[in-house]
């Protein structure tokens, strides 16, 4: 593309993310966190928030190097410190209805040279720390959003074949087309997009399937127990203020919470995750009552062991999502090595704490707990297990199987 659609583009990007993402009223305040390298974009959105009505844009940039720089160098007691104050402006910016708009954009592989278990207890310590504004994003206490910035960095590593400039251009080519940011009108682009995954979820509802069976060409053969009264959410969502936004730009998921004890089979990934600034690789999982009982993969084990091992709800899943194999993400057939991205290109689960929002009443924790939600962890990592050949069942409260996916795609009559 040229240069002057190139800004084009990333105009739209940028007001897709305010008008869409945390849909930002009249008024309203939004705190932004992006790389060092997204300065161009972020001030596109700043404008963009500003001709929104925005009553105060703040942003906080950050440069992955320097936790390789703390865990290359740092002591053990400087890997583990975190300041009393370290999570107060975060949480005070919640509490004062500020929006996120979150930009993502890191090497998928900073760290791959990290001992992981460091790494381990530096995420632990930050996870506990910023507990308070996960759960609050967790419940949609605000709205927020996440999008994308082609760094040179990781478009490097999605098309090691290719020079920085090739790479960097076809990753944001990648960014707009699956945004849907390359079309006359994205936002109604969106509108429509949204109107389909509505349709979806309401049935999902109505349905309130005991449980969800998945199987792969891979091996995966999962049946996952869904959450008494559990709901299905995907595109937009309401957040507790009263903002009608979209929290992942793009989105091609309807998911919703499993139950904690009643998840049972195997589970294979089909595509690598990209963790904690490492990639893990041939995932492949056993559970047993709702636990990962075996847990193995070909690269990065050490990782995902440690992940596992965070608390006792890490071992469990906290979400099922399915994604049709058509998806924008997956027709590009790039692998982003970001879970942002490649969650939307196929079926995923989650290990780890579940979305309160996906129960009814959720946000009380005790109507969580006694729906069967997995709530007590402080990790959420999603991982892919579909494939275009994966077919996936919706098992009544009967125990009547109802098809709702053959071979990666919905075949929800009406739908």
């Amino acid at each position: 593309m040229t240069s002057t659609d190139f800004q084009t583009r990333l105009a739209r990007y940028a007001e897709l993310l305010v008008r869409t993402g945390v849909n930002l009223p009249q008024g309203g305040r939004v705190r932004i966190s992006a790389p060092v390298e997204a300065t161009e974009l972020v001030r596109l959105v700043a404008r963009a928030a500003y001709r929104a009505g925005a009553q105060d844009v703040r942003v906080t940039y950050l440069d992955p190097h320097l936790n390789l720089a703390l865990f290359e160098d740092g002591t053990d007691d400087a890997v583990q410190y975190l300041p009393a104050w370290f999570a107060q402006e975060a949480e005070a910016m919640v509490e004062d209805g500020y929006a996120a708009i979150g930009i993502i954009g890191e090497d998928p592989s900073l760290l791959a040279g990290v001992d992981p278990a460091r790494i381990a207890g530096r995420s632990k310590a930050t996870a506990q720390a910023m507990r308070r504004v996960s759960e609050a994003s967790g419940s949609f206490q605000v709205n927020w959003t996440v999008g994308a910035m082609a760094t040179p960095a990781w478009a490097a590593r999605v098309y090691p074949d290719l020079p920085q400039d090739e790479a960097v251009a076809r990753l944001w080519n990648d960014i707009f087309t699956v945004t849907r940011a390359d079309q006359p009108d994205p936002v109604a682009a969106w509108d429509a997009h949204l109107t389909r995954l509505q349709r979806l979820t309401t049935h999902l509802n109505g349905k309130q399937y005991a449980a969800v069976h998945l199987r792969s060409d891979l091996g995966t053969d999962l049946t996952v127990g869904l959450a008494r009264n559990h709901v299905w959410q995907g595109g937009a969502e309401t957040a507790q203020n009263g903002v009608r936004g979209v929290p992942n730009l793009p989105t091609d998921e309807v998911f919703t919470a499993p139950d904690r004890d009643r998840v049972d089979g195997v589970a294979v990934a089909s595509k690598p995750l990209s963790a904690r600034g490492q990639l893990i690789e041939g995932i492949r999982m056993r559970f047993e009552g709702g636990r990962a009982v075996e847990v193995s993969a070909t690269r990065g084990e050490d990782t995902l062991k440690a992940l596992i091992a965070t608390d006792d709800g890490a071992a469990r899943l906290g979400e099922v999502a399915l994604v049709p194999a058509s998806a924008p993400v997956a027709q590009t057939g790039t692998l982003f090595l970001n879970t942002l991205f490649d969650e939307n290109a196929a079926s995923h689960i989650a290990l780890g704490r579940c979305y309160p929002t996906n129960v009814q009443g959720g946000t009380d924790p005790a109507t969580l707990k006694a729906a069967g939600g997995n709530d007590d962890s402080l990790i959420h990592v999603d991982w892919m297990i579909g494939t275009p050949a994966t077919d996936v069942d919706g098992i009544t409260q009967n125990g009547t199987r109802e098809p709702l996916m053959r071979a990666g795609e919905w075949v929800i009559e009406g739908l």
